[in-house]
C-alpha cells in the first residue's frame, strides 16, 4: 500500500516520516485490497495542537477516514492507527460476508 505524507504548516523530519511509515505500513495486512494512504499532519492553535488525517482508499467501497489531536505526533499516529485497524476489519467483513 502507497503511503502519501503531508505535512501542514511545518517541514516533518525523517524521523517523523519514518515512524508514520512503520505505523500504516502494518495496516496492509488487514485489508490487502486497500489501494493506497494520504496521512496529513498538521499544527493547530489549542493545547492538543498535533492533527493527524488519514484517509485509506479502497476500490470498490467508501473511504476510510479517522482523525485524531494529541500533544504529539507520535500519538495521535498511533491512536490513528488502531483505530484504523479495527475499521479495516470491519470494512474486509462487510464485503466478504
Amino acid at each position: 500500500m502507497e503511503i502519501n505524507v503531508q505535512s501542514i504548516k511545518f517541514d516533518a523530519d525523517q524521523k517523523l516520516l519514518d515512524f508514520v511509515d512503520k505505523k500504516f505500513a502494518k495496516l496492509k495486512k488487514f485489508y490487502d485490497e486497500a489501494s493506497h494512504m494520504d496521512v496529513s499532519l498538521s499544527l493547530l492553535s489549542d493545547p492538543d495542537n498535533k492533527k493527524v488525517k488519514v484517509r485509506v482508499v479502497v476500490p470498490g467501497a467508501e473511504d476510510i477516514i479517522v482523525e485524531r489531536n494529541a500533544d504529539t505526533f507520535e500519538n495521535a499516529i498511533t491512536e490513528c492507527a488502531g483505530i484504523l485497524k479495527d475499521r479495516l476489519v470491519q470494512a474486509k467483513e462487510k464485503r466478504f460476508r
